[in-house]
């Protein structure tokens, strides 16, 4: 695999073990980072809102919460493509582990 492909998100991952190495190297700005912490604080309120209180419009602002924040980050502050439009699953499960990375002190917030 060439330099261009890895840069593009064209590499293909067998597993996310694979894929989270990757997945942190593409979040390496703090600001990236914390505005993804706090894009994935934000849908897990709004997650249990609605879970909690029957109002299931709520569930409709997570995409917006939890992409906006981190585009913010990566398209202003890391300054490359986010991962999700390559590898949307791993990328959504990459996020939740690097939020709780983060609340464990493991990465930096």
């Amino acid at each position: 695999m060439t330099q261009q492909q890895r840069e593009n998100g064209a590499r293909k991952f067998r597993s996310f073990r694979d894929f989270y190495p990757y997945y942190l190297q593409e979040h390496s700005n703090l600001t990236c980072r914390r505005l993804h912490f706090a894009g994935t604080s934000l849908v897990i309120v709004l997650l249990l809102t609605a879970l909690s209180t029957g109002l299931w419009w709520y569930l409709a602002a997570l995409p917006i919460a939890g992409y906006g924040f981190a585009w913010v980050g990566h398209f202003f502050f890391e300054h490359n493509r986010p991962a999700t439009f390559k590898h949307p699953l791993y990328s959504l499960w990459g996020d939740f582990m690097m939020y709780k990375d983060m609340l464990l002190g493991k990465i930096e917030r």
